[in-house]
């Protein structure tokens, strides 16, 4: 990877600016904007020292091209059914590729089974972009009042449906009154699932 793809791709997840990147890593606009450009390939050791704080890895391995151990936290527990209150409950960590860094936020473990035919299983760890919407049809992490879930998450004219993926476990609906009073919210996307047997 490149310093240019680095910043873009960093620039692309967080919505930072040239200006911004610039006032946290101590250079001048100009500079950070040549990175995002291409015209600057290699930065001082103190410079990589700042914009591995920055983007919170250590980018001087990624830049030389070899490959590198990076690690995620696993948050706590997600229900693949209902009746689990939310609770940020740190449990270890997993080790991640950088893509899995780049693109999720953490890791949940899963308790339940209403995710089988998505291949989410007891015990599975589904990593976890966090984010308040999702598109129809994709899987979520869902807080119902106090309760976490994990399921398909799908967007009916007045309904929003929390659709499991096994036929022993009841969908759940919810109007636009009950989602504004309960309240129903998205808080992150599944981007994918490791299932260790």
């Amino acid at each position: 990877m490149t310093l240019q793809e680095l910043i873009r791709e960093y620039k692309q997840k967080t919505g930072m600016s040239d200006s911004e990147i610039a006032r946290r890593t101590g250079v001048s606009r100009s500079t950070a904007a040549r990175w995002a450009n291409g015209d600057i390939r290699k930065v001082s050791v103190d410079t990589m020292e700042r914009l591995s704080h920055l983007v919170g890895y250590n980018i001087e391995p990624i830049l030389k091209g070899m490959d590198i151990s990076m690690h995620l936290p696993v948050l706590g527990y997600v229900k693949a059914g209902y009746d689990l209150f939310a609770e940020e409950n740190y449990i270890g960590e997993e080790e991640v590729s950088l893509q899995e860094r780049k693109s999720g936020d953490y890791y949940l473990k899963v308790t339940g089974n209403s995710m089988i035919g998505c291949g989410i299983m007891d015990g599975s760890l589904v990593l976890v972009r966090q984010c308040s919407a999702i598109e129809s049809g994709r899987i979520g992490i869902v807080m119902v009042g106090n309760e976490v879930t994990v399921k398909k998450v799908i967007y009916k004219k007045n309904m929003m449906i929390l659709e499991a993926a096994n036929p022993d476990v009841e969908n759940r609906y919810f109007t636009p009154e009950e989602v504004n009073s309960l309240p129903v919210r998205v808080i992150g996307e599944v981007l994918s699932c490791k299932t260790y047997y």
